[in-house]
């Protein structure tokens, strides 16, 4: 959510962050409602003063046994207008709101200007992709000639975009979830937590997925929705709080299974685990001193990329053009892992700092020596772990068809080696 005062004191910088969105400037529209409903406050606080005097003015003249009808009548008439004020205030106050929760956050200064993903601008890479001396197949395929990956009973129980992992997969799966907790609580500070996977429509609104994405999720019939990332829950516990300065920053994370509709996503990676209605992801939240967000947010990519640097994968950090952006982000930076049967770097994190952004929306504020300001909320993901299972296969993918285990990973997987 906006700040509305920020708006009234310059129009002209909200308007550009916009157009650096890609949007056109609200500001004059916006200060057009906000300018009528303040004349109709003051409009009120003058008609509710004037009743209050007229309300003395009844005791005082039927104490002295003089007729008040003629007082009584104003307060009468003055009570209607009381009532269509206190109407239109409350219908602009909504009309303000509405339009403010359906504007994006504002980029900061040195995210680059971009319509889209062409734009976004590499800051560095990790490791050096792996020579195979046979064609890498894709992880589907992998997975398939394993018998151990299957899509086609996943289809049969629920569509399209589900999969059954069998055996060593499985465990590879739970393997990684557990490594990626193990790294992110024991050694990067983060307290484990285990949300709620159902909230309320308030949770979504809060981290801004709702009102405008409504069409990304699930929703059940009870009118809970499913959650797309434990970021909804876990930045949520601090909503409607204020919270001491000195616990600041607070981590947490959390391994949730998580569930996208894709709405948007038509015909894009309709093979494979890429892209999914279900999928299970650690999850980094941050509430943070609006003074340490910027060095909170280096902070969590490199949580982030510690996985992959652990895991032995090559990758690349990218920093988001304000094209790319998501809805509730300043500032992204995603970081890409190398997939040498696609041949090509995808999407593993995205690591987002979101200023006072969501704060604002779940009122989640924190005392200070200036009063009670706004948190700052920022989140990762650290990491995906259907994606890094793909990453996995086909990085230690070898020419019989087998997959190597990283080295990392043995001891959660008993010791295997190779799974074959």
């Amino acid at each position: 959510m906006h700040d509305l005062k920020a708006i009234r004191d310059n129009g002209a910088a909200f308007d550009a962050g916009l157009a650096r969105r890609g949007l056109e400037g609200r500001s004059t529209h916006i200060l057009h409602l906000d300018s009528e409903r303040r004349q109709a406050q003051t409009r009120l606080q003058e008609m509710q003063a004037r009743r209050n005097e007229a309300s003395k003015q009844i005791g005082l003249l039927k104490k002295q046994g003089q007729d008040a009808s003629g007082v009584m009548a104003d307060i009468a008439q003055l009570k209607d207008d009381v009532t269509l004020l206190e109407a239109q205030d409350k219908s602009l106050g909504e009309e303000i709101d509405a339009l403010l929760a359906a504007l994006p956050n504002l980029p900061a200064a040195d995210v680059p200007d971009g319509p889209d993903e062409d734009h976004n601008v590499e800051i560095r890479r990790w490791g050096t992709p792996a020579s195979f001396d046979f064609k890498p197949l894709e992880h589907d395929a992998i997975g398939e000639k394993l018998g151990l990956m299957d899509f086609d009973g996943a289809a049969k129980l629920s569509g399209a975009r589900f999969v059954v992992l069998k055996g060593a997969l499985a465990r590879l799966e739970r393997a990684l979830s557990s490594f990626m907790l193990d790294v992110q609580t024991g050694e990067h500070g983060y307290t484990e937590m285990s949300p709620p996977t159902l909230v309320k429509d308030s949770a979504l609104f809060g981290t801004g997925q709702l009102p405008k994405f409504g069409d990304d999720l699930f929703k059940t019939s009870t009118g809970h929705w499913l959650i797309p990332t434990a970021e909804v829950p876990l930045t949520n516990l601090v909503a409607d709080q204020i919270l001491d300065e000195a616990q600041l920053p607070i981590r947490m994370t959390a391994l949730t299974p998580c569930y996208r509709s894709e709405a948007g996503a038509a015909g894009k990676d309709t093979r494979g685990m890429i892209r999914q209605h279900q999928f299970w992801k650690v999850e980094m939240v941050s509430i943070a001193h609006p003074d340490q967000s910027d060095a909170e947010h280096l902070r969590m990519t490199q949580c982030a990329e510690t996985i992959l640097q652990r895991l032995g994968l090559p990758y690349r950090t990218i920093v988001l053009c304000t094209g790319d952006m998501g809805f509730s982000t300043q500032k992204t930076y995603d970081i890409e892992v190398w997939l040498p049967g696609q041949n090509r770097y995808r999407e593993i994190s995205s690591c987002s700092n979101c200023g006072d952004f969501q704060a604002r929306r779940m009122k989640a504020r924190f005392r200070s020596d200036k009063g009670n300001r706004f948190v700052h909320t920022l989140n990762g993901s650290g990491l995906a772990v259907g994606r890094t299972l793909v990453a996995v296969l086909e990085n230690y993918q070898q020419a019989d068809g087998r997959v190597r285990v990283p080295d990392c990973l043995r001891p959660y997987m008993g010791g295997l080696e190779i799974i074959g």
